[in-house]
């Protein structure tokens, strides 16, 4: 039920974002799948080279999962935590360690919501302003330092971000 409650209230703001000036029609930026597999590839790639084995995924603007990557080494189970932290990002708008220290008094109440984990790891890939996607990361010793792997792999391809404007 929440999350059905949460994906609503996600696509009603996405929705929102995006209304042309005739308001009959919405405009979303989504990323590229090349794109997606690239920044889930180099993040990965990132973390390796600091001795973790990590698995990194990208959803899109809905929370639908675009990239994945598991390194050889990475448990499975790196897989769903790292979905659910980008979920959380797509939940809250800002990165996953900044919605658990600023909403303490609720993260508690959204670990229990199917598909979310308010843990650090998640950040957010915007676009002109606008919440296009959201990486997440799981694997290293500390969410700090998932966080730090996907700013990393971000940092690969911002650029191309900044010229999609």
């Amino acid at each position: 039920m929440y999350r059905f409650r949460a994906i609503a209230a996600l696509l009603l703001l996405s929705a929102s974002q995006g209304v042309g000036a005739a308001g009959e029609l919405i405009s979303l930026k989504f990323l590229s799948a090349d794109l997606a597999a690239e920044l889930v590839r180099n993040t990965v790639t990132a973390c390796r080279a600091q001795g973790y084995q990590v698995s990194a995924v990208v959803v899109d603007r809905t929370g639908g999962v675009q990239a994945l990557l598991r390194d050889s080494l990475a448990p499975r189970f790196t897989l769903q935590i790292a979905e659910e932290k980008a979920n959380a990002v797509i939940l809250s708008g800002v990165a996953s360690g900044e919605f658990r220290r600023n909403r303490s008094d609720i993260k508690d109440e959204m670990n229990h919501v199917a598909g979310v984990l308010v843990l650090e790891g998640g950040i957010p890939i915007q676009v002109a302003g606008s919440l296009v996607a959201a990486l997440g990361v799981s694997g290293a010793p500390g969410g700090e330092r998932d966080a730090a792997c996907a700013e990393e792999g971000l940092a690969t391809v911002v650029e191309r971000l900044e010229f999609a404007e």
